[in-house]
């Protein structure tokens, strides 16, 4: 039997949602990217790399094994080591990733509100940490949104990033009643915009540093296991590279596409960035330059682990200039692919 009786008034039923805005279609834009801690300190990283670590799209390892090993050992070991790492990066602002990814929010939101005017939202959250995934969507959802647009800040796709990233929206939108049009940007590897504004980025290096003689194209690691078991990301990043070269008009020889941040004892994507550099300097390379197209910002994997590390590795190599060009962050070709990449859903 129905708990509500049958001469009920239909403005008395309790609803999840709040009531939908009758006026002009309003759509909301989400952006996203991995996260970050609250703080660099140990126990700030200890809750960050708890839910980081507790993602079964990010480590494939039978939970109840992969749980006592998250909390029986490395949650009480790499905090701290990696709270040192963040201290050395970190900002009066804050964490350089929220810091630039506030900085894309509001160029882009100010961008589209030029066009759209206050009929489009933009929100940003982050995987991991603060700002939620949950908050920005209930904020967007508050504001009366028809069609929800996410754009996960990821240009390659891979399945703990992007497919992480719609695992957390789809679990927030099945607690709605009413549930707005969705487009979900799946990746962007091979967007014009985004090729034009990488080739942008590393022919402005070119002019003030000279033309390296390597130029390594670095993107983020991925357990080999992964790719063998479908997941697109090694191909995507190939791609991307094959296009930045064609470009810049770069020959073979002259480029490289290689795989840094890997963690743990088993396989990743190869050739590794630290090896390559190493066995660049000991072929007699002296000139590298080093770029990151799978980060849309600045982060601890491009500040401390490429412009720090990377740069130590060649150098005890035997290299002599190694150069590290930033991220595409809020620049204002990088700012354009994203508006160009949301236009097409409005």
């Amino acid at each position: 039997m129905s708990r509500f009786s049958a001469n009920q008034d239909i403005h008395e039923l309790p609803v999840s949602n709040p009531p939908v805005n009758q006026g002009k279609v309003k759509t909301g834009v989400l952006l996203t990217n991995l996260g970050t801690p609250d703080a660099p300190t140990a126990k700030a990283l200890r809750v960050y790399l708890a839910e980081f670590l507790s993602d079964p799209r990010v480590v494939e390892i039978p939970r109840l094994i992969w749980m006592i090993i998250l909390h029986g050992i490395i949650l009480r070991i790499r905090p701290a080591k990696s709270a040192k790492l963040y201290e050395s990066i970190w900002t009066e602002e804050g964490s350089p990733l929220l810091v630039l990814a506030k900085r894309q929010q509001a160029k882009v939101s100010e961008h589209l509100k030029q066009q759209y005017g206050d009929d489009v939202q933009v929100a940003l959250a982050m995987r991991y940490g603060n700002p939620g995934i949950q908050d920005a969507l209930l904020q967007l959802r508050d504001k009366g949104i028809h069609k929800l647009i996410v754009l996960p800040l990821y240009p390659q796709y891979s399945g703990p990033t992007t497919g992480s990233t719609f695992d957390a929206v789809s679990k927030e939108l099945q607690k709605w009643r009413w549930i707005p049009s969705l487009h979900f940007i799946g990746s962007y590897h091979d967007n014009e915009h985004y090729i034009t504004a990488l080739a942008n980025s590393i022919n402005e290096h070119i002019q003030q540093y000279g033309k390296p003689d390597k130029l390594v194209l670095s993107y983020h690691g991925m357990p080999k296991l992964f790719h063998s078991s479908g997941d697109p990301y090694f191909c995507f990043c190939q791609k991307t590279t094959r296009l930045v070269a064609e470009k810049l008009g770069l020959k073979s020889e002259e480029f490289v596409t290689s795989f840094q941040s890997r963690f743990g004892k088993a396989e990743w994507l190869k050739p590794y960035t630290d090896t390559c550099l190493e066995e660049f300097a000991q072929q007699g390379v002296k000139h590298v330059a080093v770029i990151s197209p799978a980060f849309s910002v600045d982060c601890l994997e491009t500040l401390e682990e490429l412009e720090v590390e990377s740069r130590q590795v060649f150098l005890d190599a035997g290299g002599e200039t190694f150069h590290y060009i930033p991220a595409l962050n809020d620049r204002d070709d990088h700012i354009n692919t994203f508006v160009e990449l949301i236009k097409p859903h409005l």
